[in-house]
């Protein structure tokens, strides 16, 4: 069963704004970082719907683009946590500050 184009941006566009909430609401950075995949997967959503009712290809390309973005994200993230970590315990978002030269 193929959904309507309406029912796939409507989908994507309450994932974006559950993302945007727990990024803005949120003082974790691991949290930030699961609201900011979140807000990359809606954004896939609506590439592939768009891409599917279009018949082009290129929205799914894209999208594969995006998913090695938040990979690359996902690492640069982790890299963070762990460096805030052996610091100090926490992943609050005020310790970023620590990290300075």
């Amino acid at each position: 069963m193929i959904a309507s184009p309406g029912t796939i941006l409507a989908l994507s566009a309450v994932l974006f704004g559950i993302g945007v909430f727990g990024f803005l609401a949120r003082r974790n950075i691991i949290l930030m970082f699961v609201s900011a995949e979140v807000m990359l997967n809606a954004v896939n959503l609506s590439l592939v719907g768009f891409s599917q009712q279009l018949g082009d290809p290129r929205g799914q390309i894209l999208a594969l683009f995006v998913i090695a973005v938040a990979a690359a994200e996902a690492g640069v993230g982790l890299g963070l946590v762990i460096a805030l970590n052996r610091n100090r315990p926490g992943t609050d978002v005020g310790d970023l500050t620590g990290l300075k030269w």
